[in-house]
């Protein structure tokens, strides 16, 4: 098979679809990889460490597309890639199709097989595609709430670890997942005072048992939320229903509980978001401030450490990537319930139901 690793376009995204060790893999296998000039280099991976790889290296996104039977990304295509999609071409990367419509009109006008990392999902109920850059969101989003409860950045001007005869900050994790569970240890790490909502027992139970002595646990409801707010200062959004939207679990009426200065950051902004004032931002515009409140919305929080990223990414998505190229994307999928379960859009047709329902299609 002829695989192409295009440079990503979207804004300040530096990650990158394959490392070079990825690559040599693949070339192993006896496929034949292209990867588009420069593509590694925001992931300090040179042209070289790819043609040494075994990849041959090609001038542009649109030759790379042309020669390609399977695309290795990272994030979704945008509008300038929408008509570089052929017809059965697989392309494999980060979709999220729920939150975007005309991205999804889009791939099912190209005819190509989408494949989402974010719902290819094991019997046990993980996403293994999913996992390696929730951690590092949920990392990062702690470090970036820190970072923007500063005065200077429009935050009430807290340090979240406190000093000496001053309380820390209080950090509030909706979602007790891979992201909230990341985000939730870097916190109780700075020395904060952490609270993590989910609505499942059994894990509220193993949390408090693992997390810790810094961390509590409570039960997600609405009036649960709303008392916590009173004296938050960093709220971390990690609710996902894998491929659907997610519920806003705090509302524009909301914010009036919380103090001026007060930070949210949206992980869950790939699938809509779980507060309802979020919109998407970018690395070069990351936060906006709503009634007084900071948000903190980018859409590919890891972009902003690619190495780390990439090299995370790769390990988890490399065996299903070669389990596509050696054996084509139908006898992969029948062999696979897990990666049949990452088929979103084929010929023109919606695949994954939580899409379709959200579409209405």
């Amino acid at each position: 098979m002829i695989i192409g690793i295009p440079k990503e376009i979207k804004n300040n995204e530096n990650r990158v679809g394959m490392t070079p060790a990825g690559v040599a893999e693949l070339v192993k296998h006896g496929h034949t990889v292209y990867v588009q000039h420069t593509a590694g280099e925001g992931s300090s991976f040179s042209d070289q460490h790819y043609i040494d790889a075994g990849a041959c290296i090609l001038p542009t996104i649109e030759d790379v597309y042309a020669a390609a039977d399977m695309i290795v990304k990272v994030k979704e295509p945008i509008e300038p890639e929408y008509p570089l999609v052929k017809p059965g071409q697989v392309v494999f990367t980060y979709f999220h199709f729920a939150c975007d419509r005309e991205l999804t009109e889009a791939m099912m006008k190209s005819r190509g097989v989408c494949i989402a990392y974010e719902t290819v999902q094991l019997d046990d109920g993980s996403l293994p595609l999913l996992i390696p850059m929730s951690e590092v969101a949920g990392r990062m989003a702690t470090i970036n709430g820190a970072y923007y409860l500063q005065k200077t950045k429009g935050g009430k001007g807290k340090l979240i670890c406190g000093v000496p005869g001053v309380r820390p900050a209080k950090v509030l994790v909706l979602g007790g997942g891979i992201v909230g569970q990341a985000a939730a240890r870097v916190a109780a790490g700075m020395g904060a005072d952490v609270v993590i909502a989910d609505i499942s027992l059994p894990l509220l139970r193993k949390l408090s048992v693992e997390m810790p002595p810094n961390v509590n646990t409570i039960y997600s409801s609405k009036h649960n939320i709303k008392r916590e707010l009173r004296d938050v200062d960093i709220v971390v959004g990690s609710v996902l229903i894998p491929g659907d939207k997610a519920p806003h679990l705090i509302t524009r009426d909301m914010l009036k509980l919380m103090e001026p200065g007060t930070v949210l950051v949206d992980v869950a902004i790939d699938q809509g978001g779980c507060f309802e004032t979020s919109r998407p931002t970018t690395h070069s515009e990351p936060v906006y401030e709503v009634d007084g409140i900071v948000h903190y919305a980018v859409a590919n929080i890891p972009g902003a450490v690619p190495n780390t990223s990439t090299i995370a990414l790769t390990n988890a998505t490399l065996r299903y990537a070669i389990a596509l190229a050696d054996k084509g994307w139908e006898k992969a999928c029948e062999d696979d319930p897990a990666l049949a379960k990452g088929l979103n859009i084929v010929d023109g047709k919606i695949t994954f139901k939580p899409v379709a329902d959200v579409f209405g299609l």
